[in-house]
């Protein structure tokens, strides 16, 4: 299916059935466009029929597992290819620095030195797809004139054949990726191959040849005695699968180094018991050649062991890097993501301390920092300008990182950093850029000078992207939080009155999910004589809930105030719910408190009965007389039940919050809750009111909101 994008009218041509063409379209265009420049790899992309989607239709020079997280790509992706697609023109990325700061989602899997060049394979007014090719890193960071012209004039070629193709009902047949097949026999001929591996199998050290895919197409019989295996079980087979000290994702990630950047790559590994063993690999564009010798240097270090001053060698992995991404997904709060960055990045990076930093105002704060010995050297920074000339804002204002391998090369570029010694001696400031914005920096230090080579910078780069986005998430999480707490402190009451004859404690509980704000309320209203007490919950878990809260609650006040009876208080809180036209329904109960003659009259609008905890220590829940929830019926009454209060009784008032919990009945528990309450009912209030909620399953959990109010009539002195 070949689908396209019309520039007037936004339609897509429909795709053709799959029927012959005469020739492999695709694959010859890309295989003389990539001849043309000397590139390494490439691959064509299609618009699908009917969807704003990239798909890969053919891949060369590269197994098509290189580029597997791109196969299906939306138009809106952040990646090369859909960008030139979607601004009509060539995207160039000179190397892996540069990948790093404007792709981080691709230096993440492919952290290596490469150019690349997309561009859109469109006509004048419909697009076809797109194409891209790679160059190994010893490309020049620009790409050439000649180069430009040559891609440019080879895509817009293919876009026609496209055009016609689709004009004359021609749809393409599938076509195969193309691997480069190293040639077989040669010159020499048969006898020159035979001597060819007579010649290599004397040779008194190891050689493996392996193709595009990693798989070991040769072996010679050193290279077997050195890794432990015949050569009959690594024929056909990837090392890092078939030999099991090699499967690490380290030794992967340099054959995919090798491959994509085109340049030599080694790596040491220890074969069990204590044989360490160098590999070092060859590629071309057909495969590689691999080396495989006894590391002596690495195995008398090793018995020698480890030396004073020396440090661990780290290696950031692809592995490594697709874990602390996972893992900066579940930071929730700005304390969360500094606290992980220093668990997980830190580390992983060989630094010893950091510190994140954003901005607010104009000026620089320090949202979080680590491993620094004395916090007033960091702290310092807080407040600062932007317009100062200081790493950290410098890193912050213009996006682009800064790497300092010592404290000299540091002190050269900012003067003012003589004064403000903080122990460390090389440095690596990452911009933090979210949503095409900046949202911090993060500055990892390290205790002695550290060079920071190119693949490195590239990986930190990209760390810096994923901590850019966790922080993004968890500055807004923060903001969120803030607002909810706030607002929700500013609706319920701040304290409880002090009332004659009467004790009371409560607590609230928002729930965990939604904006942890939410519509359960409570009050405590004193009258002359009397009191009143109240307690509420409006439909859900959110600011709209929040805000009819805060209107019944203070209807409810100034109903009492006025001296309405309880059964008048529910009836007007009612009318006044069904006036305001809030489309939410709320539970209440409400109670006219006398401790002077001991009783209590409550009405009950479709919320859970409370309970009476007797001065002998017996619960029962009290059967109230009631009506429906308020804002239902404009017309609905609401009787009312008088209640002995002796001295020495407590009233348990609560929202379903506390009570109600999956797979739990509720008379199940709503007797735990007597319980609970028989058990405790003789600690003073405060600790009575914790010991409830923390001994709630439902409160535990908080799937709803949970308010509870306790009242203890006094024993009279």
């Amino acid at each position: 299916m070949v689908g396209v994008s019309d520039a007037q009218t936004s339609a897509q041509a429909p795709a053709a059935a799959r029927t012959r063409v005469g020739r492999p379209l695709l694959s010859l265009a890309l295989a003389s466009m990539m001849d043309d420049v000397h590139a390494h790899s490439g691959a064509v992309y299609l618009l699908a029929p009917r969807e704003p989607v990239l798909e890969m239709a053919v891949m060369a020079g590269l197994p098509r597992a290189f580029a597997a997280p791109w196969e299906r790509v939306g138009l809106s992706a952040p990646i090369p290819v859909a960008e030139a697609v979607r601004t009509r023109r060539l995207v160039w990325v000179g190397g892996e620095e540069e990948m790093a700061r404007r792709y981080p989602r691709i230096a993440v899997v492919l952290p290596y030195p490469f150019a690349l060049a997309a561009l859109p394979v469109a006509t004048e007014s419909t697009a076809y797809g797109a194409v891209f090719v790679t160059w190994p890193g010893a490309h020049p960071p620009e790409l050439s004139e000649r180069e430009r012209d040559h891609l440019t004039a080879a895509c817009d070629r293919l876009a026609i054949r496209l055009e016609r193709a689709l004009e004359d009902s021609l749809p393409l047949l599938h076509e195969p990726d193309l691997l480069g097949v190293p040639p077989v026999g040669g010159a020499a001929g048969t006898l020159g191959t035979v001597e060819a591996a007579r010649m290599v199998a004397r040779l008194p050290y190891g050689l493996c040849s392996l193709d595009l895919h990693g798989r070991v197409c040769f072996a010679n019989a050193a290279a077997a005695e050195l890794i432990g295996l015949p050569v009959s079980k690594l024929l056909g087979t990837q090392l890092w699968a078939s030999v099991p000290w090699l499967n690490d994702p380290v030794y992967e990630d340099r054959y995919r180094a090798a491959l994509l950047s085109q340049h030599t790559t080694s790596f040491v590994a220890v074969r069990p018991p204590g044989d360490w063993l160098s590999f070092r690999m060859y590629p071309s564009t057909t495969g590689l050649s691999v080396r495989v010798t006894r590391a002596r240097a690495v195995a008398e270090m090793n018995r020698a062991g480890p030396q004073p001053g020396d440090a661990p060698a780290r290696l950031v992995t692809i592995s490594q890097v697709l874990t602390l991404a996972g893992a900066l997904t579940e930071a929730v709060g700005v304390q969360d993501v500094v606290q992980l960055v220093a668990n997980e990045v830190a580390p992983a990076a060989g630094s010893q301390a950091l510190v994140v930093l954003g901005s607010r105002a104009g000026r620089l704060h320090v949202l979080g920092h680590h491993g620094y010995p004395d916090a007033s050297v960091v702290e310092r920074f807080d407040g600062l300008p932007l317009s100062e000339p200081t790493p950290g804002t410098n890193a912050l204002n213009t996006g682009v990182p800064a790497f300092f391998d010592s404290r000299e090369q540091l002190e050269r570029v900012y003067r003012s950093r003589l004064a403000t010694p903080d122990g460390f001696e090389a440095w690596a400031y990452l911009p933090l850029i979210a949503s095409g914005r900046p949202v911090g920096t993060c500055v990892l230090a390290y205790a002695e000078p550290h060079p920071f080579p190119a693949d490195e910078r590239a990986v930190l780069t990209s760390l810096g992207g994923l901590i850019a986005q966790a922080l993004e998430r968890a500055l807004l999480y923060d903001a969120k939080h803030q607002l909810a707490h706030g607002l929700q402190a500013a609706l319920l009451p701040h304290s409880l009155p002090t009332l004659p004859g009467i004790d009371a404690a409560s607590r609230y509980l928002p729930a965990t999910d939604g904006m942890e704000i939410g519509g359960d309320f409570y009050d405590l209203v004193p009258t002359q004589g009397v009191a009143a007490a109240v307690i509420g919950d409006v439909q859900g878990h959110n600011v709209t809930a929040a805000g009819l809260m805060g209107q019944i609650r203070t209807a409810v006040r100034a109903y009492t105030t006025v001296g309405q009876a309880p059964e008048e208080v529910m009836r007007s809180t009612n009318r006044l719910l069904i006036d305001l036209g809030a489309e939410l329904f709320a539970s209440c109960l409400y109670l006219r408190l006398d401790p002077a003659r001991g009783r209590a009259v409550m009405a009950r609008a479709g919320h859970p009965p409370p309970l009476l905890r007797r001065p002998d220590g017996r619960v029962r829940v009290l059967d109230l007389a009631g009506g429906p929830l308020l804002g239902i019926d404009a017309s609905a009454v609401y009787p009312t039940t008088q209640v002995d209060l002796a001295p020495g009784s407590v009233l348990a008032l609560y929202t379903d919050g506390l009570i109600e919990s999956p797979g739990i009945d509720i008379e199940d528990a709503l007797a735990g809750l007597g319980q609970r309450l028989a058990e405790a009912g003789e600690l003073p209030l405060d600790g009575l009111a914790d010991y409830l909620v923390q001994h709630s399953a439902a409160a535990r959990e908080r799937l709803d909101d949970v308010a509870l109010l306790l009242l203890r009539a006094r024993t009279q002195a």
